[in-house]
């Protein structure tokens, strides 16, 4: 019985404009991974460009005061963000910031940011301040202050002012003692910290303060832990005036 021979399928034959198309999309794809491993990211830069966007289109916030979505309340519009010149001298300047306080940041005794805002110097009160108090332990915070004042003189900053936050958690306060609410102890830590930078050499037309209390955390207030991060001052060399 003769068998029978199998009839092998052909694949359907490309056309050279096909093979040559996969060929090149190949070759691209090739030139841009060798691209992308060859080059350096700066990450303060990016971190920098990413700023104006945390908040929104799933880009989680970190490390600085707001919470999401108050971006609109900073002002900010995509017609107002800063320049590539002016990007890239805030990112030098913070680059500076980070070279200052390398120690402190190291023992964690200051948290250093970069947003919206500009550069953020985070002084947990827990840290610097007597408890449930607005009196600076100045023996703690001296040298950071005077760390502080120096940076804010250097001509990198001559055109920048200083806004400095008082927060708090949401602990109720003593209505019979000196702050009847927490928006009073917020903004006299603030002034304390304003008064020894002016001692310490900084401008005085340069700075101002704020007390939002307790309703700007960066934190839940469920457990001592997240509160203590609630209570902090913070320092901003603001981008714009």
């Amino acid at each position: 019985m003769a068998e029978k021979k199998q009839k092998k399928e052909e694949c359907p034959a490309l056309a050279e404009w096909q093979t040559t198309f996969s060929d090149m999309n190949q070759l691209l794809l090739t030139f841009f991974v060798l691209l992308i491993s060859m080059a350096h990211f700066d990450v303060t830069e990016v971190q920098l460009i990413l700023s104006p966007f945390q908040g929104g289109f799933g880009i989680l916030p970190g490390g600085n005061t707001l919470n999401p979505g108050k971006l609109a309340d900073m002002g900010n519009s995509m017609e107002n963000l800063p320049s590539t010149d002016k990007g890239k001298g805030m990112a030098k300047a913070y680059k500076e910031a980070i070279s200052v306080f390398q120690a402190e940041l190291k023992t964690r005794k200051i948290a250093l940011t970069l947003n919206e805002r500009g550069i953020v110097i985070t002084l947990s009160t827990d840290a610097y301040f007597r408890k449930a108090s607005a009196e600076l332990d100045i023996d703690m915070a001296r040298s950071v202050l005077e760390k502080v004042a120096a940076l804010i003189n250097q001509p990198a900053f001559a055109d920048k002012s200083i806004r400095i936050e008082g927060h708090t958690d949401n602990t109720p306060t003593d209505p019979d003692g000196p702050w009847v609410t927490n928006w009073n102890l917020s903004t006299s830590r603030a002034l304390n910290v304003l008064d020894y930078l002016v001692d310490f050499g900084a401008d005085p037309r340069k700075l101002s303060v704020v007390g939002y209390g307790e309703y700007q955390p960066i934190s839940n207030n469920d457990t001592e832990e997240e509160r203590s991060k609630n209570r902090r001052v913070d320092i901003i060399i603001l981008r714009e005036k």
